[in-house]
């Protein structure tokens, strides 16, 4: 379920400290209802994930011509990423969160861990169009429980970052995030340790 942006910037999330330059656009209640030790397993998840793996064929379509637009263009060529075009956000990383792990290595997605909490998690990718952070937090559900939150922050690289972040936002909730949510959901039960 999509969030109002205080969901996220209410909380003490250490990532407020690291990127303020950075603007929240998404902010989803994950489907992934867990006790409070649970976190780790979330993270485990997200890590090992995929676009291609998408239930939506439409989805996946989407996400097929965007990489293939990318490398067409050059945008996301080694030298508009991490440590060229921008630093990476460990370089803003106080001491602590420095010293600290900084979370999995993505297998298949172009993301990088920047620092790992026990109920936060936060990793960054940059192109040629924008610097964005994925966050994951851990959150009381309110029944009693616990429950993933994630939010997406974004800093566009110019008018070709404002640019294409305004024309992909119809695409990212009509058609990216639904079927995306139920794939979470689908994931957290799979991965869900047997009784």
């Amino acid at each position: 379920m999509e969030l109002p942006t205080s969901a996220h910037t209410s909380r003490p999330w250490r990532i407020h400290e690291i990127a303020p330059d950075f603007r929240v656009y998404d902010v989803w209640a994950l489907p992934t209802p867990g006790g409070p030790d649970e976190f780790p397993r979330l993270v485990e998840n997200f890590a090992g994930g995929d676009t291609g793996d998408n239930s939506s064929p439409v989805a996946r379509l989407l996400f097929a011509i965007r990489w293939k637009l990318g490398k067409v263009l050059g945008w996301d060529d080694r030298d508009k990423g991490l440590g060229s075009r921008v630093p990476t956000l460990r370089d803003r990383l106080p001491q602590d969160l420095r010293d600290g792990p900084a979370g999995p290595e993505f297998t298949r997605l172009p993301f990088t861990s920047v620092y790992l909490r026990e109920d936060e998690w936060a990793a960054e990718m940059a192109n040629r169009t924008v610097h964005g952070v994925m966050h994951l937090s851990w959150v009381p559900d309110g029944a009693g429980g616990h429950r993933g939150q994630m939010a997406v922050l974004v800093k566009p690289n110019g008018l070709l970052g404002k640019a294409y972040m305004a024309a992909i936002s119809p695409f990212r909730h009509l058609i990216v995030y639904p079927p995306l949510m139920r794939d979470i959901g689908r994931g957290w039960r799979e991965s869900a340790p047997r009784a």
